[in-house]
């Protein structure tokens, strides 16, 4: 734990994306309870500029958008959160029985991964997302996730087809241990390192589209959600025509950005962390 810290601390930007995710894990989890969403409408502080009374301004009814950014985040997080975990699950899945596989399976998976892999995935999810009624956030996450784990998918079985070759592995199959015993003791252990990293990178895919898609106005799954503010200020609001509205548009715009930005900089520095050849 100690060595971590060493680590993370002398590199800026990865320390800097460790505050940021910290900053944002916070949010969503004890800042609902110390902030409190007013939603009563009080149309004469409607576009109020960020003040000490409002930090980010007031939306086109007078509500505090501070609030609205708070209360946002933990919609927003949690979906990415399980978003990345069903992508790694079926990613790991996928990837793990063709790479062991081999064969005719290997290459019917892999043919399956190219189809996933040339297919747009967001306008694909937009046509999912209008077709399928999406209530709580796991069924969200389904939606973001099920055409999103093709490029680890085939990342995890080039990883398992170098690992399967290695001493040990072909020491255990000698030994006669069983292939569950192979897998989840021997070759998953030796590729979780890469799927950390795979996990922020897939969180920061994850809002994005989530954003995009309650933008658009295809899952009324949060009035609070960052991309639900993102349409009612274009839409209801028009904050892209309107000075005075522009505070409400960029706030959700800057929250996001911020947490892209803490997720690039922290997967840099897990990357170094869990790679020795990184820190010679």
């Amino acid at each position: 734990m100690k060595t971590s810290w060493r680590i993370l601390r002398r590199n800026p930007r990865a320390l800097l994306g460790f505050v940021i995710l910290l900053g944002f894990g916070l949010m969503a989890t004890i800042g609902p309870y110390l902030i409190k969403l007013d939603e009563d409408q009080n149309f004469a502080e409607r576009f109020q500029a960020p003040s000490l009374s409002h930090l980010m301004g007031t939306d086109y009814v007078g509500r505090d958008v501070f609030a609205q950014i708070i209360y946002g985040s933990r919609d927003v997080l949690i979906v990415a959160v399980l978003a990345a975990i069903l992508t790694i699950l079926i990613g790991v899945f996928i990837g793990a029985i063709s790479g062991l596989a081999g064969g005719p399976l290997d290459t019917t998976l892999m043919m399956l991964v190219n189809v996933i892999l040339t297919v747009p995935s967001f306008p694909l999810m937009l046509i999912i997302a209008s077709m399928f009624k999406v209530t709580n956030p796991i069924s969200y996450a389904l939606l973001l996730a099920i055409w999103s784990w093709g490029g680890l998918a085939r990342a995890v079985r080039s990883q398992i087809l170098s690992l399967k070759k290695r001493e040990f592995i072909e020491a255990a199959r000698v030994l006669g241990l069983p292939a569950g015993h192979i897998i989840f003791r021997q070759l998953l252990p030796n590729i979780t390192p890469y799927l950390a990293i795979n996990f922020i990178s897939i969180m920061r895919h994850a809002i994005t589209a989530s954003v995009g898609i309650m933008m658009l106005g295809l899952v009324p799954y949060s009035s609070s959600n960052w991309g639900m503010m993102l349409n009612l200020a274009v839409f209801q609001s028009g904050a892209v025509y309107t000075p005075s509205a522009i505070f409400y548009l960029l706030a959700p715009i800057t929250a996001i950005c911020l947490f892209q930005l803490g997720g690039i900089f922290f997967a840099h520095g897990l990357d170094e962390l869990m790679n020795p050849r990184l820190r010679s």
